[in-house]
């Protein structure tokens, strides 16, 4: 929407082909339905929080800023408002505020909008698009921009048909992977305590035993494993990474060091000093939690806590701080916020988003090779490569 309406302010005269009997499917799920538009950060923390090819994207975020993105939403009446992490809302809470926007945008900008039209294939010859052959009409357009997205929520649209386009140009297509996703986990006891948040736990990613990620946050359990903000960052670390030995290590006292929770362990268990072992963890973890935890300590749920033992009591300790799920699959493309992979970026301008192969052939979204975590980073990475597709064609 945004390269098509960039195009057309340029005086081109642009079509835009969508399969969907509306516009705007995927952005409407997105923020759970309030759309995360952008980020209020600095352009140094929009390159940061990309995980994918960040240097690609840095003429596409200085030509076409977040603060330029929050600009252009209130200038076409939706009003925002920043909330924690700097992530960027229309104060309305509704996506549909957001794609109302950009319909009035192409509207005054004269795009046609053609709905529930599908793409069968585009002709390249000569170095050129000559032909889009879609199954309802042929065009030979002057340019192409293929911005249909990755393989995330496929219920939306996003089946890889641009992957498909980008081959056909002979483009490479680097191998593609559900990212930003639910994990599932060996352990069984992760759907004994499906529903349960946990806030506040540290977590860490290791794969064969190295730690390639660390944070601080929430997380919640499911019936196949663990989801949950922190997890979906966690995710970008290890769904390539799944024929190796993935672990996601939490750490449910993170405030406290290993001989602070041992002191604040003694205290409860003077406290509790007559009862067994499974009653006297009441005010250390969340009650659906305790079982699993005792199970892991190897302490015999009946055992008086005045018995239990130092280096008992060490083992608790590291069952609290190294609380292990072992990471078998993600949850899928069904589930994935977005796909990492796609388009090779060293085939595409990174000033332009033209195609190095194909002279009219341009590129904007999530179908080029670039990704980035949550809170607001990808749309506005979607935006920006649009903003320069739209612009240079």
């Amino acid at each position: 929407m945004f390269a098509a309406g960039y195009a057309a302010a340029n005086g081109n005269k642009v079509v835009l082909i969508e399969k969907n009997e509306k516009l705007g499917k995927k952005l409407f799920i997105t923020g759970k339905g309030r759309c995360n538009v952008t980020n209020a950060c600095s352009q140094q923390e929009l390159i940061e929080n990309t995980f994918g090819n960040p240097y690609f994207l840095y003429s596409a975020f200085y030509s076409f800023s977040n603060a330029d993105l929050m600009n252009f939403f209130e200038e076409n009446g939706v009003k925002l408002k920043v909330e924690r992490g700097l992530r960027v809302f229309p104060d309305s809470e509704k996506s549909s505020d957001i794609i109302k926007a950009l319909e009035r945008f192409l509207n005054k900008n004269k795009v046609e909008i053609m709905l529930n039209t599908e793409v069968k294939e585009i002709i390249y010859k000569d170095k050129l698009a000559k032909r889009i052959v879609t199954d309802k009409k042929t065009f030979e357009p002057d340019a192409v921009i293929i911005a249909c997205g990755g393989l995330s929520y496929p219920s939306t649209g996003s089946t890889g048909d641009g992957y498909k386009f980008a081959a056909a140009a002979g483009h490479s297509v680097t191998k593609l992977y559900p990212s930003l996703v639910a994990l599932k986990a060996k352990e069984s006891f992760c759907g004994e305590l499906q529903g349960l948040t946990l806030k506040n736990i540290g977590i860490k990613a290791t794969v064969d035993g190295k730690v390639v990620f660390k944070d601080f946050g929430e997380m919640m359990f499911t019936h196949f494993g663990i989801t949950g903000p922190v997890v979906l960052s966690l995710s970008r670390y290890v769904t390539d990474k799944l024929d190796k030995r993935c672990e996601a290590v939490i750490d449910l006292k993170p405030a406290l060091s290993e001989k602070e929770l041992e002191n604040r362990i003694l205290r409860d268990f003077k406290k509790y000093i007559n009862k067994a072992f499974k009653n006297a963890l009441d005010d250390l973890l969340p009650k659906k939690l305790i079982a699993v935890v005792i199970k892991l300590s190897g302490i015999a749920p009946d055992k008086k806590v005045n018995e239990i033992t130092k280096e008992e009591r060490k083992k608790l300790c590291s069952v609290f701080k190294g609380f292990k799920i072992t990471i078998t699959d993600t949850a899928g493309y069904n589930e994935a916020v977005i796909t990492a992979g796609g388009v090779c970026v060293d085939e595409i301008d990174p000033s332009s988003m033209r195609s190095k192969i194909i002279n009219n052939l341009y590129f904007a979204g999530e179908v080029i090779d670039v990704d980035a975590f949550t809170g607001g980073f990808n749309l506005q990475i979607a935006f920006s490569t649009g903003y320069l597709a739209g612009n240079n064609v």
